[in-house]
């Protein structure tokens, strides 16, 4: 299958990419976390705080305040158990369904990404260290300084004054099993809701970040002894307690980094690892879109030009929002209070100040990343889309946010919950209770002509950034969201006329109230 081909398929001829004797081997499931053996280990205390307060100005970061990031982002912060009949009919049998849960939202609750960190603080050896989530501990994968090796692979991007350089890896198999090749699609998404939870827990607890999408993968995947068969590193947060530096514009000079020649300055790396499934599947596609999608030197990497193709609307009718005053919130509480309702939605009217809070602050923190030419400022490559019913002053239809007015441009008019619903290829949620159904959207290109392929994964991190700020407010409001990629795709970018702009829904999340789910849940730390 050609690459442009399996693009399309992702997103609109999804049935295709499964063969036709696909079964998902439940009891052959790896785990949803990656287990390292033999490595010296070192724990981090499980006395998280319930509160997230930002640190005092200027003060060294230790090695308890890394360990509560690490957590907030990606530990394994709650245990739950929820109880379904097996025949609604019957009302007998009784089933129990155990998870363990994270602050971020995850495809089949999968989890196919990994956490790694190079530290440099006082109370711990210098290195590359794996996350254990299982354990919540670090286990050292390899001691030393390794400023230089990670400011060439970037492009000449200084990491000298980070305390912390976060990499967000995905291994593909993790969810390769249920998914198969729709698992890429989930892969980018999953890894950008990661992102997007690092950038708000570093804001709260008083780090600087920013999110490096371009790097040396060979060179970094070298470094942390991954297999690029089984596992490749995604993006990059260098955190820092000054002011987020900018790297220098490495762009038409004539000195060019290569991954080749850099991954000769340290020796191979091997780790033994454990997953528990013992038949290993593969996934060829898989394997040539992460190929393709490297960059081998920095001559690859570029800069975006600012576009506004995306932000243009169709619509005719314009509604402009109330202005609303800055919204804060607990984030550590609505951390705690946030899951994906499903049959648990109940309609309810949204006030306009609630629809103007939620797009206002989706879209009011500016996150510092490699690809914007402009220093201090980021473009916006992902916009928002929605249907609309029980809204207040705004009319039921399909609208199109525009943030620079702070206002809806209506597309179309109508109740469109049975549209929606009948699009559904898995129905688990019930759109005739939802007065919000959000669409994030993007160029259809992905930006290929400007990254290659690699804009593709790009583009949907930069989608799950979104998505994790939305439903973050969706629950400091009150409510609810629920990240769907089973929808018809072609049929919202229909109602939007999405192609006459060439662009395309990504990810389709319900927003409203919802009732109090039946389960037993409780936390996971002292």
């Amino acid at each position: 299958m050609k690459l442009e081909t399996f693009l399309h398929h992702l997103h609109f001829d999804t049935e295709k990419l499964y063969p036709p004797d696909w079964q998902v081997d439940w009891d052959d499931a790896p785990l949803p976390y990656k287990l390292y053996r033999g490595l010296p280990v070192i724990p981090l205390t499980g006395d998280v705080p319930l509160t997230l307060d930002r640190r005092e100005a200027h003060g060294e970061p230790g090695l308890e305040e890394l360990g509560h990031f690490l957590w907030y982002v990606y530990g394994i912060t709650q245990y739950a158990q929820s109880a379904f009949l097996e025949d609604p009919e019957e009302r007998t049998a009784v089933s129990y369904a155990q998870l363990l849960r994270r602050f971020v939202p995850s495809g089949g609750a999968l989890y196919p990404n990994e956490l790694y960190v190079y530290i440099k603080l006082e109370d711990v050896p210098k290195g590359i260290y794996h996350y254990d989530v299982a354990h919540h501990r670090l286990q050292l994968l390899r001691e030393g300084n390794y400023d230089s090796y990670l400011s060439r692979s970037l492009g000449n991007c200084d990491v000298s004054d980070c305390f912390c350089t976060v990499f967000v890896s995905t291994v593909f198999g993790k969810n390769f099993y249920k998914y198969n090749n729709f698992s890429y699609r989930l892969q980018g998404l999953d890894a950008g809701v990661i992102i997007g939870q690092a950038l708000e827990v570093a804001d709260r607890m008083g780090f600087s970040s920013r999110v490096c999408y371009q790097f040396l993968d060979r060179s970094i995947n070298h470094l942390l002894g991954l297999s690029e068969q089984d596992e490749s590193v995604y993006a990059m947060i260098p955190l820092s307690i000054y002011p987020s530096a900018q790297c220098v514009d490495n762009i038409n000079r004539e000195e060019h980094v290569s991954a080749a020649e850099l991954s000769q300055e340290v020796p191979l790396l091997k780790a033994e690892t454990y997953n528990r499934s013992k038949r290993i599947l593969d996934y060829p596609m898989l394997k040539e879109m992460n190929e393709a999608s490297m960059f081998e030197t920095t001559q690859s990497f570029v800069k975006i030009k600012k576009d506004d193709r995306v932000k243009r609307s169709l619509g005719t009718e314009s509604i402009l929002l109330p202005f609303t005053e800055s919204f804060s919130y607990d984030l550590a509480s609505v951390c705690r209070e946030r899951h994906s309702p499903d049959t648990d939605f109940m309609m309810g009217k949204v006030s306009q100040t609630q629809l103007a809070t939620l797009f206002k602050e989706s879209f009011s923190v500016i996150y510092h990343n490699d690809l914007d030419g402009t220093h201090g400022k980021s473009h916006t490559r992902v916009s928002l889309y929605g249907c609309f019913y029980n809204v207040e002053g705004v009319p039921n239809g399909a609208y199109f946010y525009d943030k620079s007015a702070h206002g809806l441009c209506r597309i179309t008019q109508g109740d469109y919950r049975e549209f929606l619903q009948y699009g559904l290829t898995m129905p688990n949620v019930n759109l005739f209770q939802v007065p919000l159904c959000l669409h994030v959207v993007g160029d259809k290109d992905h930006l290929k002509e400007e990254l290659g392929y690699r804009g593709y994964r790009i583009q949907q991190m930069e989608a799950g950034i979104l998505v994790q700020r939305l439903l973050l407010i969706s629950c400091a409001l009150g409510m609810g969201g629920h990240p769907l990629l089973g929808f018809n795709t072609k049929q919202c970018d229909d109602l939007y006329r999405a192609d006459s702009k060439q662009i395309t829904s990504l990810i389709q999340i319900p927003v409203g109230p919802y009732r109090p789910r039946a389960w037993l849940k409780g936390i996971l730390n002292s």
